[in-house]
């Protein structure tokens, strides 16, 4: 055997890890830049519907609830999908308000 076996060896080893990190790297840069995107999103809606409520003179129990599943998921955290139910609930609630506010 040539004693050149381990350099060609190690030069496989760096050729794989080159192309899996080539590939992970943007996968995982695109996964977090989603989910904070999701998780801005999220805190946007809950801050509007906040500001929604205090602004409603109406008492609605539904968006109180939306509004306070929104908080309790946004405080658990997640992923992308969390977050999109926390701001699907948060604008609910605060469309609620705006129609009671409306009547």
């Amino acid at each position: 055997m040539s004693p050149s076996w381990p350099i060609w060896l190690a030069g496989i080893v760096v050729l794989v890890a080159a192309g899996v990190m080539a590939t992970f790297v943007p996968h995982a840069r695109r996964r977090r830049q989603r989910r904070d995107e999701a998780w801005a999103a999220a805190r946007s809606a809950i801050e509007a519907a906040r500001i929604r409520r205090d602004a409603c003179v109406a008492t609605v129990p539904e968006a109180d609830d939306l509004l306070a599943g929104a908080e309790a998921v946004a405080a658990n955290g997640g992923g992308p999908h969390a977050a999109e139910r926390a701001e699907r609930d948060a604008r609910r609630a605060g469309s609620l308000w705006r129609e009671a506010g409306s009547e």
